[in-house]
């Protein structure tokens, strides 16, 4: 059963995402009508629940990493989780997931050029075992990133469109 998030949550987390080091007390003055201690309660359910993780984002381009490639790969059969836990290990790579419809695993990878990014994609992923074919699309630029994700007020509303 999803974990349901109330008006107060969802302004918790909005400032949390804002500052993750943003007091209780700050929290409860810029919300109004909540108590710190209460504040405190609901940040601890909300971690304890798993809907947020508090902790440090590295900005990729702020440490010499401006290149972002995602990069398609089909996979041999029987080896798609084998694959996967390898890709993890890279340093550069930020993202790994199954991916259904092109390509078996979709991945995100960091680089400090574009020749970087080619080689890693040619001579690291292309050569991990099981690894038929990599697509590989350099991302320009990015507007909205997973760690500025909302939950949508309209998800608290069953049974409407959200969007």
């Amino acid at each position: 059963m999803p974990f349901s998030l109330d008006a107060i949550d969802r302004s918790v987390v909005s400032l949390l995402l804002e500052d993750g080091r943003i007091s209780s007390a700050e929290i409860t003055r810029r919300i109004g009508h909540v108590s710190e201690r209460a504040v405190r309660y609901r940040i601890e359910r909300l971690v304890r629940s798993g809907v947020i993780r508090i902790s440090a984002i590295v900005n990729p381009q702020a440490v010499g990493f401006s290149v972002i490639g995602d990069v398609l790969i089909d996979v041999a059969p029987g080896k798609l989780q084998d694959v996967a836990a390898q890709l993890v290990d890279f340093p550069t790579v930020s993202y790994v997931a199954g991916s259904v419809g092109e390509g078996d695993l979709s991945v995100q990878v960091y680089a400090r050029d574009t020749e970087e990014l080619l080689r890693f994609v040619n001579e690291v992923i292309g050569k991990v075992p099981g690894v038929t074919r990599t697509k590989l699309a350099m991302v320009p630029w990015k507007l909205k990133d997973v760690y500025q994700w909302q939950v949508p007020v309209e998800a608290a509303e069953e049974g409407r469109a959200i969007g």
